[in-house]
Parts: structure tokens; C-alpha cells; sequence
């Protein structure tokens, strides 16, 4: 990503929708965010697991008149949808694949063309905005999302070329990879706890809210575990990009000491964002599986892995 600002059409994921009068209820009990705290004014990261409180899904939450949008990995949408309707029968919840009905683009740098689009969208990361049958997101630091009805996504993706150039897909995922910002995928689906991939550091896990699927096992971890294992951002200089699920290896142990969980492009060569147990990290040398000649060089986060934080919410 050269540092240029840019808008990417986010294609690879799909909108699940919660409605009805015990929407917020019904979600509550089944999601690891708070959703006290997601308004007109704010989204949310958040996680789905299993009760053994492994992940199915991560997604962000917002809200949208009568009730709730979840973007996530178009791939395990339909799994995740087919699994939460077993539940919403006991509740008046209606849930929907309204993937159909949403473009969604990722803007890189993006405050000026939001700006002209009318849209004054605050600094504060989760912020969110709707203005004139939009929805603004700020992402992080540098990324936002803006969310319009389908029927406006080709007038949306004209207005926002004037304004800025396309950039593909990689380099959206750079961004959130700088962002810290990992996700589930059919290839990582149930391999990790919400604080493997950084999540309370996230805002995405409540310690407060009470009961959810999964809960038990995730407060078990932060209060009374000892994980030892998070996730980290690398770069490596090479051309090809590894997949998603390829093994991370170090010589203090003699198996994988971790995963890729996404990779994308960069200036330099490659960034990823990779699961690794915390001893490995700190002995420095770790290598892709495929290429045990060149280490990973470790990156900073754009925040703190403080394994005694408590989100208060």
C-alpha cells in the first residue's frame, strides 16, 4: 500500500441481519461484544463462539433502524445463519442473509471524500454516522467503511472514483492488517479463542454484560489462565503471499508455533497477521513452514497485547 488515499469495494464479505423486537436480547446471548454500547453513533467488533469458546465467526455490528447488521466473511455467513436460527425460533427475532442489499466500500485516508459526501465522520475509533441512507465506520486511525443501499452502489462507486482512486482488495487488507484487525474465515473457523486474535484489546469481548455462548470458557482464560499464545504482526520480504491456516515454525519447539491468519502485499514485500505462542515471539525466530530460510521480522501493533486488561462494559 503506497500511502495514498484510496477506496476498495469490500466484496469479500456478506451482511447478516437480526431484527424484531428481541434482536438486542436475542444477540446478547449468543455474541461476545456488548451490544449496551452499539448505537446510531457507535459499531463494534464482536465474535461469535462455541460454547467450548472457540470462534465461529468475527464480525462488526451496527445498527440499522429495527435492528442489527453484522459483516463477516461471506463464506461462513450461511453457517452462522442456518446455526443462529436454531435459537432465534425461541425469541421474537427474524434473521436474514441481506447481503443483496448492501454496498460496501473501505476507504483508505478517506476523511476528505467522506467530507465532500457530506458526511463528518469522528475520530474515535467505532464511531459511526448516517447521513442521507448512509453509514460511515471508522475502522481504525486511517480506514473507514461506508455502507449504502445497493441500488446507490454504482452511483456511490462513480461519485468516490471522482474523489479518490480504486485500489484492490490487497490493499484493504493491508490496512487491517496494520490495524490489527484479524478475522475468521472457513479456514481458521474454530481454532481460536476471542483473546488468540487480540480481541479484548479490540473492544470486542465484555468481561460485563453477562451470559453468552461461549462466556465461561472466555472468562475462564482472562481471569484465571495463563494464554500463551496471541496474535502478532510480521513482514517478510517475499513476492508470494501466504494462505490463510499456513504454519509458523521456530526451532524452540518442534511443531508449529502458530498460524497465518491474513497476509496481504506490501511496499516492502509481505505483512501478515499470525497467531504464535508468546516464548516463540520472543526467542525471534519464526518462519513460514514453506520457508524455513527467511524469519519473520516482527511489526508493532497499533496496540497494547496486556493480558490483565478488563473491558469495563
Amino acid at each position: 500500500m503506497t500511502d495514498c488515499a484510496s477506496f476498495t469495494p469490500l466484496t469479500h464479505e456478506g451482511v447478516l441481519a437480526v431484527r424484531g423486537a428481541d434482536a438486542k436480547k436475542f444477540l446478547q446471548g449468543q455474541v461476545t461484544c456488548n451490544l449496551a454500547y452499539v448505537s446510531d453513533e457507535r459499531s463494534s467488533l464482536g465474535a461469535r463462539c462455541t460454547p467450548k469458546g472457540r470462534m465461529l465467526s468475527s464480525f462488526r455490528v451496527l445498527l440499522e433502524n429495527d435492528g442489527y447488521l453484522l459483516a463477516m466473511d461471506h463464506e461462513i455467513l450461511a453457517a452462522q445463519l442456518e446455526e443462529m436460527q436454531k435459537y432465534a425460533i425461541f425469541s421474537k427475532s427474524k434473521l436474514s442473509d441481506d447481503s443483496a442489499l448492501w454496498a460496501r466500500f473501505g476507504l483508505y485516508q478517506g476523511d476528505a471524500a467522506l467530507s465532500a459526501l457530506g458526511i463528518d465522520l469522528p475520530s474515535e475509533i467505532n464511531s459511526t454516522v448516517h447521513h442521507n441512507q448512509m453509514i460511515a465506520v471508522r475502522v481504525s486511525a486511517e480506514l473507514t467503511e461506508l455502507w449504502v443501499h445497493a441500488d446507490e452502489g454504482p452511483c456511490t462507486r462513480k461519485r468516490l472514483l471522482n474523489l479518490l482512486p480504486e485500489a484492490p482488495l490487497n490493499a484493504w487488507l493491508l490496512g487491517e492488517i496494520r490495524s490489527g484487525i484479524g478475522h475468521v474465515t472457513p479456514a481458521n473457523r474454530e481454532q481460536f479463542i476471542p483473546q488468540m486474535l487480540n480481541l479484548p484489546a479490540l473492544d470486542a469481548v465484555s468481561f460485563k454484560k453477562g451470559c453468552y455462548t461461549g462466556q465461561e470458557i472466555v472468562a475462564r482464560m482472562q481471569y484465571l489462565g495463563k494464554l500463551k499464545r496471541h496474535m502478532y504482526r510480521f513482514q517478510l520480504t517475499s513476492t508470494e503471499v501466504p494462505a490463510i491456516g499456513t504454519p509458523l515454525m521456530s526451532p524452540v519447539h518442534s511443531s508449529a508455533v502458530g498460524e497465518v491468519v491474513s497476509a496481504a502485499r506490501s511496499d516492502y514485500g509481505v505483512e501478515l497477521l499470525a497467531t504464535a505462542l508468546d516464548d516463540a515471539v520472543s526467542d525471534g525466530r519464526i518462519y513460514l513452514e514453506s520457508d524455513e530460510k527467511t524469519l519473520l521480522e516482527q511489526l508493532e501493533l497499533p496496540y497494547s497485547l496486556d493480558t490483565q486488561r478488563e473491558i469495563l462494559r
